[in-house]
C-alpha cells in the first residue's frame, strides 16, 4: 500500500478511531455476556454525517436504512419470526411481512448468552467481538447488510459472516464485525446474522418428544440456512448475486461453516467457503439425548414432560448451563460434514493462528513465564533427550529474538498443526474443489500474546482501526498486511480463488506440493510448514491441541 494510500485511509476512518481511541485502554471489557461501556457510541460516531437512504422493496416489506461515507447501511433486518414460547426448540419460520417502511437503523436483538466465564484480559483483548449493549432476546433473528449499491443491478459477491463464540455465545452486531469497510474497499455485499445459541440452538429433543421437536434439530444451524435463503431471495435489491455467496466464520463461526457445507438444505445456498481457526463435527443422538435428560433433571423436569421446558423462563435455562451442541440427528445434519458429497464443488479456504491457545491462557498468573530448563523439557518431549537441545537451536536460529515461551508454542504449533490445516488435509482428500490453506503468523503487540486465536479478524474485515484492543496502533506495513488479507478473501468470494495483484502467489494446497500462505509482515508461501520436526516427533509426544471456543 502506497503512503498516500495509507494516509487518506487515517484520514477517512479517523472519527471511527476517536472513540475507540480511549475506549480500548479500560479494562475488562466486553464479552459475549458483558458491556463494552459506550460502545454504541462508536456507532454514533461514525454514523454523524450519515444520511437516511430511500426505501428499498424486500420480500418481506419495505425497509430504510442509512448511507455512511458511501455505503448503505441496513441493520437489524428481520429474517425469521420470534423463537420463544410455542415456538421455542423448533424450525424456524419466515417473519410475518410488515407495512410501511421499517427502519433498519440499529443492530437487532441477539441470542441469550451462555454463562461462560472470561478472565479480565481476555475479555479486553476480545472487547471488539462482544455486546455494545444489552439486549438478548428470544427474538434474535436478525441481520445486517452493507453495500454501496442498492437496485443498481449490481453482481456483487456476498460475503455472510458466521460470528464466534463457540456454539453457545456470540452476535453478528458487533463492532469488529463491521462490514462496512469489506463493503467500500472491497465492493461486496457484506452480511452478519445473529442466530439461536447455547440450549435455546442446539438442545436435542429428537427422541424424547419427537416430531416437530425433531424436525427443530439443530436450530441454531436452521436459522443460520433461513438467513440463507433471505440473502439468496433478496440481495439482488442490495447489488449482490445470489449465486456467488460465501459463508466465513472464525472458531465457532468456522464450526457452523463446516456443518453447513455437510447440510442438505444450505445445499445451493453458498458457493465458496472459510473456516477461520474452527470445524468440526456434531455429537451423537445417544449424547444429545443424556444431555437434554441431565437438564431436564436440573430443573426438576420428568421426561414425560418434557414440553414444559418451553416454558421456563429464559434466565431459568441459562442458569441452568446446559452442555449442548450441534448433533447428527440423520435428518438436518445427516452425517459427519466433513468431506460430505454435498460440497465437494465448494471451494475452501481454511486455517488457524500460530499461537491459538495463548489469548485462553493470558489471564494465567505465571502466563508467559517459562524457564530454559522447562523448555528444554518441552522439547525433549518432542523429539526425545538426545535431538532436544539442536532443536531449541534451529528455533533459535529461526526467531532469535523470542522468549523461551514463545519458542514452546511455536515448536507445539509445528508438531502438529492447528485443527484448520488438518481439516485442510481431509477437505483436500475428499473434495474436487480447491482447497487454500493458510497460518496467521502476524504477531499483535497486546500483552505480548504472539498471534493468538481471533487475531485475524480485524484485518479479513478491512478495518484495523476500529480493533486496537486486539492489534495495537496501527504501521504502515499492517496496512500492508489488511489489504492482502481482506484482498484475498474478497478475491475468493468473487471467483473462488484468493489470489489478488498485492499478494504472492497462493497457490491450492494439494498432497504433493502442501502449500500453505503464511499471513506476516511479509507475507510468504511455505511448503508444509513443521515437517522437518514432524519427521523427528518421538511416539505420543504432543496429544492435539484444542483451540479455545472462540
Amino acid at each position: 500500500m502506497s503512503s498516500q494510500r495509507f494516509l487518506r485511509r487515517r484520514a477517512h476512518s479517523s472519527d471511527r478511531r476517536k472513540f475507540l481511541a480511549g475506549g480500548v485502554r479500560l479494562a475488562g471489557l466486553a464479552t459475549a455476556t458483558s458491556l463494552l461501556p459506550g460502545a454504541w457510541q462508536l456507532g454514533a460516531a461514525a454514523e454523524a454525517n450519515a444520511t437516511v437512504t430511500s426505501s428499498v422493496t424486500t420480500r418481506d416489506g419495505k425497509l430504510r436504512g442509512k448511507t455512511i461515507d458511501g455505503v448503505h447501511t441496513f441493520k437489524g433486518v428481520p429474517y425469521g419470526a420470534p423463537t420463544g414460547g410455542e415456538r421455542r426448540f423448533l424450525a424456524p419460520v419466515v417473519v410475518q411481512p410488515w407495512a410501511g417502511v421499517r427502519d433498519a437503523f440499529d443492530w437487532g436483538h441477539y441470542s441469550p448468552q451462555s454463562l461462560r466465564p472470561r478472565g479480565a484480559k481476555q475479555r479486553q483483548f476480545f472487547s471488539v467481538l462482544g455486546a455494545t449493549k444489552q439486549d438478548a432476546s428470544e427474538d434474535c433473528l436478525y441481520l445486517n447488510v452493507w453495500t454501496k449499491g442498492l437496485g443498481d443491478g449490481g453482481k456483487r459477491p456476498v460475503m455472510v459472516w458466521l460470528h464466534g463464540g463457540g456454539f453457545d455465545q456470540g452476535m453478528g452486531g458487533a463492532v469488529g464485525y463491521d462490514g462496512l469497510a469489506l463493503a467500500k474497499n472491497q465492493d461486496v455485499v457484506s452480511v452478519s446474522l445473529n442466530h439461536r445459541l447455547n440450549v435455546f440452538g442446539y438442545l436435542y429433543l429428537g427422541e424424547i418428544l419427537g416430531g416437530e421437536f425433531a424436525d427443530g434439530a439443530n436450530a441454531g444451524q436452521q436459522d443460520i440456512v433461513l438467513a440463507l435463503n433471505w440473502v439468496r431471495d433478496n440481495i439482488a435489491t442490495f447489488g449482490g448475486d445470489p449465486n456467488r455467496v460465501m459463508i466465513f466464520g472464525q472458531s465457532g463461526g468456522g464450526g457452523k461453516v463446516s456443518l453447513l457445507l455437510g447440510t442438505p438444505a444450505a445445499k445451493g445456498l453458498f458457493h465458496t467457503a472459510a473456516m477461520q481457526s474452527g470445524g468440526g463435527s456434531g455429537t451423537s443422538k445417544e449424547k444429545a439425548t443424556a444431555a437434554a435428560e441431565k437438564l431436564l433433571g436440573t430443573l426438576g423436569i420428568a421426561r414425560a414432560d418434557a414440553r414444559q421446558l418451553q416454558k421456563v423462563p429464559m434466565e431459568k435455562l441459562i442458569a441452568a448451563n446446559a452442555s449442548v451442541g450441534p448433533v447428527i440427528d440423520g435428518k438436518i445434519l445427516p452425517a459427519d460434514p466433513l468431506g460430505s458429497p454435498l460440497s465437494q464443488d465448494v471451494p475452501v479456504i481454511v486455517g488457524a493462528t500460530r499461537t491459538e491457545m495463548t489469548v485462553y491462557q493470558i489471564d494465567d498468573a505465571n502466563y508467559g513465564q517459562m524457564s530454559e530448563s522447562d523448555l528444554l523439557g518441552n522439547a525433549e518431549r518432542l523429539v526425545g533427550a538426545t535431538k532436544a537441545n539442536d532443536l531449541i537451536a534451529v528455533y533459535r536460529k529461526r526467531y532469535p529474538q523470542a522468549t523461551p515461551y514463545a519458542l514452546s508454542m511455536y515448536m507445539m504449533d509445528d508438531a502438529q498443526p492447528g485443527r484448520g490445516t488438518a481439516v485442510a488435509l481431509a477437505r483436500n482428500k475428499l473434495g474436487q474443489a480447491g482447497t487454500f490453506v493458510y497460518r496467521w503468523d502476524w504477531e499483535t503487540p497486546v500483552m505480548d500474546l504472539l498471534a493468538p486465536h481471533t487475531n485475524e479478524i480485524p484485518f479479513v474485515f478491512d478495518h484495523i482501526e476500529d480493533c486496537q484492543s486486539m492489534t495495537g496502533p496501527i504501521t504502515p506495513k499492517m496496512r500492508e498486511l489488511e489489504a492482502q488479507a481482506a484482498g484475498a478473501w474478497a478475491a475468493f468470494a468473487r471467483s473462488g480463488n484468493p489470489n489478488h495483484k498485492g499478494l504472492p502467489n497462493w497457490p491450492a494446497y494439494s498432497t504433493e506440493n502442501k502449500s500453505v500462505m503464511i499471513f506476516d509482515t511479509p507475507s510468504h508461501v511455505d511448503k508444509d510448514p513443521g515437517a522437518e520436526l514432524r519427521a523427528q516427533l518421538v511416539e505420543d509426544a504432543l496429544k492435539r491441541p484444542r483451540l479455545g471456543p472462540g
